[in-house]
């Protein structure tokens, strides 16, 4: 019996590695090894791939079976091993005759033979396909999503006697075609903005955060309609990029997260964690790490209402994404790093009681209390947020007057031009939108008329302003004046952007 050679991979982060499956059928007392750091999940291969293999018409060798799982320095973890355990104990006993140097096997197996879903699968083929692999053998649940790896072919298996067969010729297997983008149907589940009444100043300041990829905070009491902003959000949102697309599919596909009927996410994310959530949850963790909310928001948005609920720890830990669009994890057995270009939209009340500041309801807080609530939010973090709107009691006149306001097919027509704009004004640079804008960039596209120069220079005295908060007043600008078409930032864009920054705000 000769030695077999199986490929497989593995996940770390969010990129794939080549794991090669050795197995070796030897003389000795009948048992099965598998060395290679596996994990519990891996280890219980062995009950799965004998069951499968004696209830799919094959016999499972009565002898000494070692399986290496190569490099043995990378811990392997999950049951997508299962499928190239199988393959290469049927190579090893010479049930199958088949050269696999050129294939990838992915999948786990239940005890009917029956191939399972496999998470991590779109990583692992676009693997495949850089490591020069022609071919990829993948649960038929999973063929659409690894099929949107291009160039490369993909054969999808129900079962492994159905594997077996083709492996032998005996029933091939037609290969899996990518399947065509669906239609993003982003405007038919979000709240539309019309249905919005009053807050003018807060859809504003939404359009704006929207155009730019700007940070907001929105404060307001109670049932002022904060959430309902936030979630009209996504309404006003341009659409992803087929390469935005493919990176958030990534990421909800190692996660596990990827919906089955949903081989490419075409819509930006949305995630609105409650205040509960713990700091694995947010920003990703766990003894093998896994993306959390952070990364889970990449393109799209993360709405945290009742931002000062939030522990302090979690709310820290969002500076460093914040600046730097990645969250990198730290542990024992390595570090990954996730993507975390999101965008921030958060939501708070004023004061415990929620009323500080009201017209009607009077505040039952003392001056402390309301101190101590705004100052559970640093400095820092406050100073990476670039959009601050109140969001004041709706009056009746406005509830009950019956005209309709502005669309948001209209508003994100405005957002994709502006959008539109910047892609090209960055274009090479490897910059998104106005909001990812370096200090660089900053100088080279935020020129402003002559006669603004008084207003900034101002603002940057009176709102004591550091060197971020005046960055981020101009890149608002910028964002403002091209919602206007404007390639200078005018007086009325500087002072608009000024507004949206709070007085006494490092």
């Amino acid at each position: 019996m000769a030695l077999a050679k199986v490929n497989s991979a593995a996940v770390l982060g969010l990129e794939g590695q080549l794991v090669e499956v050795q197995v070796d059928i030897s003389s000795g007392l009948p048992r099965t090894t598998i060395v290679g750091l596996p994990d519990a999940g891996v280890q219980e291969a062995k009950e799965r791939v004998r069951s499968a293999i004696r209830n799919s018409g094959c016999t499972f060798p009565f002898r000494r079976i070692t399986v290496n799982l190569a490099p043995a320095d990378v811990r392997k973890e999950g049951p997508v091993y299962d499928l190239p355990i199988a393959v290469g104990i049927l190579l090893s006993s010479e049930q199958l005759l088949s050269d696999v140097s050129q294939t990838m096997f992915l999948g786990e197996l239940s005890l009917d033979g029956g191939v399972r879903h496999a998470q991590g699968i779109l990583p692992m083929v676009a693997l495949a396909r850089e490591k020069g692999l022609r071919t990829v053998i993948v649960p038929a649940c999973d063929a659409r999503e690894a099929a949107l790896v291009e160039g490369i072919d993909v054969i999808p298996v129900n079962t492994l006697s159905e594997l077996i067969a083709h492996l032998r010729g005996d029933s091939p297997i037609p290969f899996c075609v990518s399947p065509p983008p669906e239609e993003d149907t982003t405007m038919n589940s979000a709240i539309d903005l019309t249905n919005i009444k009053g807050q003018e100043h807060a859809k504003r300041a939404l359009e704006v955060a929207a155009a730019g990829g700007h940070n907001m905070l929105m404060i307001g009491p109670p049932g002022s309609g904060k959430t309902m902003l936030a979630r009209s959000m996504s309404s006003i949102f341009p659409k992803m990029t087929m390469d935005e697309s493919l990176e958030v599919t990534k990421i909800y596909s190692v996660g596990g997260l990827l919906p089955s009927d949903t081989p490419l996410i075409m819509q930006r994310p949305f995630r609105a964690p409650h205040y509960t959530i713990s700091h694995a949850g947010l920003v990703g963790g766990g003894k093998m790490p896994r993306p959390g909310e952070i990364s889970l928001s990449h393109r799209g948005v993360l709405f945290l209402d009742e931002l000062p609920e939030f522990g302090h720890i979690s709310l820290e830990a969002l500076r460093q994404p914040l600046e730097d669009r990645v969250v990198t994890i730290s542990r024992a057995q390595g570090t990954v790093t996730y993507p975390a270009s999101f965008m921030l939209v958060a939501a708070m009340n004023p004061c415990p009681c929620g009323f500080h500041g009201d017209t009607l309801k009077e505040c039952r807080c003392s001056f402390s209390e309301v101190a101590r609530y705004t100052k559970r939010i640093s400095g820092p973090l406050l100073d990476r947020i670039d959009v601050f709107v109140e969001v004041p009691r709706v009056e009746y006149e406005k509830l009950a007057d019956g005209t309709m306001g502005e669309s948001s097919d209209r508003v994100r027509a405005r957002v994709e031009a502006a959008r539109q704009v910047q892609r090209d004004r960055f274009d090479g640079r490897g910059v998104a939108c106005n909001a990812d804008a370096s200090a660089l960039e900053v100088r080279d596209f935020c020129h402003i008329e002559p006669s603004a120069q008084s207003l900034l220079r101002t603002a940057m005295k009176q709102l004591s302003l550091s060197a971020r908060g005046f960055h981020r007043i101009l890149k608002v600008a910028r964002t403002i004046a091209d919602l206007d078409a404007a390639s200078t930032i005018k007086t009325q864009h500087l002072a608009e952007a000024i507004q949206y920054r709070p007085r006494g705000l490092a």
